[in-house]
C-alpha cells in the first residue's frame, strides 16, 4: 500500500490510494462519512423564545451548525466513565445564546454562540440561526456531544467524500501520426500534441469518457483509455469540524480496530470449534 498525496487547498484534500482492492477503498470510505466522531450540538435547553421560530425548530438549525471538534480532550458519551444524561468535561461541551433585537430586526448568527470551551465552536461565524424582529430576544444553552455519522448526518464529518479509480491512457506511439483527433474530441483537454508525440498533461482530469479512443482513424486505435484496479483517487472536503487528514487518520484507525476485533474474534471462534472436533474425535 502507498499513499500519494495530490492537492490540499482549503478544507480539500485528494490523494491516491496505491494497491488496495476495491474493498479496502470502499470500507475506507464508508467509516470517514459514518464512523469518525465530532462534536456536535445535541441537546438544548430555551429558556426565552419570542421568535418566529419555534423552540424544536431552532434545536434542529443549531444541530447542523459544524463545530470545531477536538478529538483529544473528548470522548464518546457511551465511553465517558460519568454515564451522566447531561454529561460532564469529558464528554460534553456547552454553548450559550442571549440576543435581543432593540430598534431594528437583528438577524442572529452562530458567532453570536458563546463557547464555554474555546476549541469547541462555530465552524463559521456567518451562519444564520434566525430573524428577530424589535423586542424579540432568545436565550438558550446548548450542548455539544461527540457522536457519530451512522446515527445522524449531523455528526458528518465530510461534505464530500468520494473516490474512483485511477484513469490510465495508454498510448501506441509507434502508431500514433500525431493527428490530433484525439485532442480535439476530449471534452477535458487531458491530451495535448507536442514535438516528438502525443502526452498526457493532466491525468487526474481524465473520467475515461472513451471520446479520444473513439476519435482515432486508426484501427485499432492507438490511444486507450482505462482504469488501474488497485489504486483509486479520493476527494475529501471537511465540514471544518476536523481537519481532513485528520479525517483520513481517524478512519484509518477505526479500520484497524475493527480489523483487530474480527481477528480476535476468528482465533476465538477457531479455537472453541478446535476443542469441540477434538472432543468428539476422542468419543
Amino acid at each position: 500500500m502507498r499513499v500519494e498525496l495530490v492537492e490540499r487547498r482549503g478544507e480539500t484534500l485528494r490523494f491516491i490510494l496505491h494497491g488496495v482492492p476495491t474493498s479496502f477503498a470502499n470500507a475506507l470510505r464508508r467509516i470517514m462519512i459514518a464512523e469518525v466522531p465530532t462534536m456536535t450540538i445535541d441537546d438544548v435547553f430555551i429558556f426565552e423564545n419570542s421568535s418566529v421560530l419555534s423552540d424544536e425548530f431552532l434545536a434542529h438549525r443549531l444541530g447542523l451548525i459544524p463545530l470545531t471538534t477536538d478529538l483529544d480532550s473528548y470522548v464518546l458519551p457511551e465511553e465517558c466513565e460519568c454515564k451522566s444524561e447531561l454529561g460532564c468535561d469529558r464528554c460534553r461541551a456547552v454553548l450559550t445564546l442571549d440576543v435581543r433585537a432593540e430598534e431594528e430586526v437583528r438577524t442572529v448568527y452562530s458567532g453570536d454562540l458563546k463557547p464555554g470551551d474555546p476549541k469547541i465552536r462555530p465552524v463559521s461565524d456567518g451562519i444564520p440561526i434566525v430573524k428577530l424582529a424589535p423586542g424579540q430576544s432568545l436565550k438558550l444553552e446548548a450542548y455539544a456531544r461527540l457522536g457519530l455519522g451512522k446515527v445522524h448526518a449531523k455528526w458528518q464529518p465530510v461534505s464530500e467524500c468520494v473516490y474512483q479509480n485511477l484513469p490510465r491512457i495508454e498510448i501506441d506511439g509507434d502508431r500514433c501520426n500525431l493527428c490530433g483527433a484525439c485532442v480535439e474530441a476530449c471534452p477535458r483537454d487531458i491530451l495535448e500534441v507536442v514535438e516528438g508525440g502525443l502526452r498526457v498533461k493532466r491525468l487526474l482530469d481524465c473520467f475515461v469518457c472513451g471520446f479520444c479512443e473513439k476519435a482515432c482513424p486508426l484501427d485499432p486505435s492507438a490511444v486507450r483509455p482505462g482504469f488501474v484496479e488497485d489504486s483509486f483517487l479520493y476527494t475529501i472536503e471537511s465540514t471544518g469540524a476536523l481537519s481532513p487528514e485528520r479525517i483520513v487518520l481517524e478512519a484509518a484507525r477505526v479500520l484497524a480496530r475493527k480489523m483487530g476485533e474480527f481477528m480476535e474474534e476468528v482465533r476465538r471462534l477457531g479455537g472453541e470449534g478446535g476443542e469441540g472436533d477434538g472432543e468428539e474425535g476422542d468419543d
